[in-house]
């Protein structure tokens, strides 16, 4: 099948690029670069936000999978613009060519109202998915571990070591802050499960109109994980819970701070955590469902070089 992947140099689309070479797609990627790390894969420059290198890119296209998301907003780099309107952009330039399957990377927790601008332009998102027309799967992952993520090799990381992780700087403390008591449950899948589950729905026509979490075997407090990365660095730093009145009235004016680690919209996720029942996934994809435990050391090693590169 030819697959045209909107946003696949990050983490995921990365993972998933290969997973699709790997098992006999023929693989176009849109990025606002044109260039990529895969063998194999073919690079276009376009700009789902703008619109930009879509039409050409939909012209051989069989089925298309949106990717493009930022966690961070960043000078004109907006939540409305990357989630919003390139999800907007693209399903019209899939209709417009006739392309039918559209498989869409949606966030455990979109909803209205959750006061998160992330999680609200997750369901906008998803509402334009849904009223799309197309033969649409919507996927929604909790926190996604693996080589090369954000969270466990950049943010829990730099909270237990301090230093530039990912352009952000965490101060290095003789102890480990922590948001409350860290009581917050999350349950992170593999982002080789969640490539496999992306892969499978496209030979799966059951899963059409249909919108899946994706979580991992475990659920963990937001004080496990950080534990868990503590342990495998090999540190023995102590954790010092922050009171959440606290937080609450300093991080507004914290996040302001150029280069601090935390924003207030990702804040207000974590107090909530991220977790669902894997009933329905587990029926529908067959998943390896590797464990947090098995990929950890992997992942810290990887950012370690990274960051000494």
């Amino acid at each position: 099948m030819n697959v045209l992947i909107v946003g696949g140099t990050g983490f995921v689309g990365t993972h998933l690029t290969r997973c699709l070479l790997q098992k006999g797609h023929r693989v176009q990627v849109l990025s606002r670069q044109g260039t990529g790390l895969v063998s194999g894969a073919r690079y276009i420059r376009g700009n789902a936000a703008t619109g930009e290198g879509l039409a050409p890119a939909m012209k051989d296209a069989e089925a298309v999978i949106y990717l493009v998301a930022i966690i961070r907003e960043r000078g004109d780099q907006t939540f409305q613009q990357a989630i919003v309107e390139g999800t907007r952009n693209t399903l019209e330039a899939a209709r417009a060519a006739g392309v039918r399957r559209y498989l869409h990377m949606s966030a455990l927790g979109a909803a209205r109202g959750t006061g998160s601008r992330y999680f609200e332009a997750k369901a906008e998102a998803e509402e334009r998915v849904r009223d799309s027309g197309l033969d649409w799967t919507i996927f929604r992952p909790s926190l996604i571990f693996g080589e090369g993520d954000d969270f466990f090799g950049g943010v829990l990381r730099g909270l237990v070591q301090g230093g530039s992780q990912n352009g952000l700087w965490y101060p290095p403390l003789p102890v480990i802050p922590l948001i409350g008591d860290g009581h917050f449950p999350f349950r992170p899948v593999w982002v080789g499960d969640v490539s496999e589950a992306f892969a499978q729905a496209l030979e799966k026509p059951q899963t059409i109109g249909q919108t899946y979490e994706l979580v991992g075997p475990q659920e963990y407090t937001f004080r496990e994980l950080v534990l868990r990365v503590r342990d495998a660095l090999g540190s023995r730093k102590p954790l010092l819970p922050i009171p959440i009145f606290l937080m609450d009235l300093a991080l507004p004016l914290l996040s302001r701070i150029p280069g601090f680690p935390l924003t207030l919209d990702q804040y207000r996720m974590l107090k909530v955590g991220n977790t669902a029942e894997p009933t329905a996934m587990r029926q529908v994809f067959d998943l390896e469902w590797r464990s947090l435990e098995m990929e950890l050391p992997i992942i810290l090693k990887k950012s370690a070089h990274l960051a000494a590169g």
